[in-house]
Parts: C-alpha cells; structure tokens; sequence
C-alpha cells in the first residue's frame, strides 16, 4: 500500500480552497448555514458556477448539504474551517501592512 505524503494531502487541501468563489462561500457559512438562494447574491456568479464550486468543497469534505423541505441548506463539516479563515485574514493583515510600509519607505525616498 502506498502511502500519500502529509504535505502533498495539505496541497490537496489549499487546492480546494484556492478559489475566490469557495472563499466567500466559506466565509458565508463561517456565519450560519445558507441555502443556495442566499448565497447567489453574495457571490455573484450564475447558479450554475455556484453548483460547481460548492461541489468541488464538498468533494473537499469542507462544506455539507442538508435538505430541509425543498430547500438545501450547506453548512460547514468543521468549525476550524471559519478558524482557518481567520487565520488567512490575519496573516494578510501582516503582509499588507508590511508593503504599506515598504510603499512608504520608497515613496518617502523621492
């Protein structure tokens, strides 16, 4: 049996993530479930697009499905997913502030 490396599953996992239209719709679920209806309109894409993404996160085991009546709720499979999320914009929050700086410092030089 073949086992898959640790970091090559990690890339795996960064690859689902790594779409805008996945982010938000985490971001989304990070709040409370949504059904489709409520997402559409935050991300801004056709419904079809929208299908293919949230499949591509549940495939991920990321994100879950749940009917209730006729509508289809998706809600996350892991409050670590919105933890994650937090992380990222924290991490972002450091290296735009350090290339505010660096701005700064270059502009400064004229």
């Amino acid at each position: 049996m073949t086992t898959v490396p640790l970091y090559q599953v990690k890339a795996e996992f960064f690859k689902t993530l790594a779409h805008p239209v996945r982010i938000r719709v985490l971001e989304l679920l990070s709040e409370r479930d949504h059904a489709v209806s409520e997402i559409l309109p935050e991300v801004g894409v056709e419904a079809a697009h929208l299908s293919q993404q949230l499949a591509v996160l549940r495939r991920g085991n990321l994100v879950a499905a749940r009917r209730e009546g006729a509508t289809v709720l998706y809600s996350l499979t892991s409050p670590e997913v919105a933890d994650l999320l937090r992380v990222a914009r924290s991490i972002l929050g450091g290296v735009i502030t350090g290339r505010t700086e660096l701005l700064e410092g270059l502009l400064a030089r004229d």
